[in-house]
């Protein structure tokens, strides 16, 4: 039967024309709904890769399945001479847009896939993928437009010149993210996995998306904080990646020595300190010199000013020093390391501690500075040494006390 013998005959008996395609339509549904792209769903659950399985998450077959029936309506929408251009039209239009949402669903699939390769180093493509589905987008709203109204798209599209201020007004966030995105990537500033602190956001943890428009960050406590994509790049921040690609984290705290604790070391004491292992070699090289310098200038030897002494803090800055290093949890090389004091405050003289652990994870990082702190914190009355602190009410109540007390 030719096309023209076929257009009389469901001319002449719309009835069964009608319910002739209405069947052969749900056949065909059925037959790529639950035999083609079921079968896909359940050839990629048993496959190994994970490529598979995005893709069939993203792009739905059962969705796509859609496009057949479509499909068969628009070829035969012939049989209806005086319906034929609005079934073609509505029909092309459905499919174009079922077209357009699986294309954006390979988008989003593609995505999935880059970053969940082993060799990701956090380079978000997201930014891209959104200019692409805007464009997309764009692109199907006009060639939807051409297709209700019968006009050709260049005409629209030369319309489109006269709007084209209004239209930068409308996606003026979307230029700027869009050249934010660019810079972000260009530069590097961002990856996805970075830790990073925005205190005009509130945010401080790790980058978990970057797309066009906004960047997700997932602070410690386990909130989301959205930054607007196009503000990251005039907004203050610190990227924590360099701590993290250096295999190192800084430790920079002080201890608060109590001035009036210092004091120069006597023999009794510099006897009893050379015992501690860590800093025998160095005590008793500096024993040595002060014997030396000593014994050299008998005659006017009369004071503890009257030559080179030592004094408590300086000793106990020594064994802090060997203390670090003894430890192999501690970078001892190519990365600072210092045990020094600063100018003397009101809370007493901070003896600072500034070096680097051999790890970034943060449980550790943590155990490690607190053993140091409980060690040295304990250690410093074994150099006739106090650590300042506030006094509480306990020590004024020991104080009123004492003075009450009868003599």
């Amino acid at each position: 039967m030719t096309t023209i013998e076929l257009q009389n005959w469901a001319t002449q008996n719309p009835f069964y024309a009608i319910s002739a395609l209405i069947i052969l339509n749900a056949l065909l549904y059925f037959f790529t709904r639950n035999i083609i792209a079921r079968g896909l769903i359940k050839l990629a659950s048993h496959t190994s890769t994970k490529v598979d399985d995005i893709l069939v998450k993203h792009l739905r077959p059962l969705r796509i399945s859609w496009l057949a029936p479509l499909a068969f309506i628009f070829s035969f929408a012939f049989l209806f001479p005086q319906y034929e251009a609005a079934i073609r039209k509505i029909s092309l239009f459905l499919i174009m847009w079922v077209s357009v949402i699986t294309l954006i669903a390979l988008l989003n699939a593609l995505n999935e896939i880059y970053e969940s390769r082993p060799s990701f180093n956090g380079v978000s493509i997201q930014s891209y993928l959104d200019i692409a589905k805007i464009l997309i987008a764009l692109v199907a709203v006009i060639l939807s437009i051409s297709l209700l109204s019968g006009e050709s798209p260049i005409v629209l599209l030369t319309g489109l010149g006269a709007l084209t201020a209004v239209l930068l007004l409308i996606f003026q966030d979307t230029i700027l993210a869009l050249v934010a995105s660019i810079q972000i990537a260009a530069h590097e500033l961002i990856k996805e996995g970075d830790w990073i602190e925005v205190p005009s956001y509130g945010a401080d943890g790790d980058v978990i998306n970057i797309s066009l428009h906004a960047i997700k960050v997932q602070n410690f406590d386990k909130t989301i904080t959205v930054i607007p994509t196009y503000k990251i790049v005039d907004t203050a921040y610190k990227n924590w990646r360099g701590m993290q690609e250096s295999g190192g984290r800084r430790i920079q705290r002080s201890l608060l020595i109590d001035m009036t604790s210092m004091r120069f070391c006597d023999e009794d004491l510099l006897q009893e300190l050379s015992k501690i292992d860590l800093i025998h070699d160095y005590l008793k090289t500096r024993m040595q010199a002060i014997d030396e310098y000593r014994r050299a200038h008998l005659d006017h030897y009369d004071s503890q000013l009257d030559g080179p002494q030592i004094t408590n803090s300086e000793v106990f800055r020594a064994y802090i020093e060997a203390y670090l290093k003894s430890r192999s949890d501690i970078h001892q090389e190519g990365m600072p390391f210092l045990v020094r004091t600063l100018a003397p405050t009101p809370t007493g003289l901070p003896m600072e501690l500034y070096f680097f652990t051999r790890t970034i994870q943060w449980e550790i990082y943590e155990s490690i500075q607190s053993e140091i702190f409980d060690h040295l914190l304990a250690a410093a009355s074994h150099f006739k040494l106090r650590v300042f602190q506030e006094p509480t009410g306990m020590d004024f109540s020991e104080f009123a006390r004492g003075v009450a007390r009868p003599a």
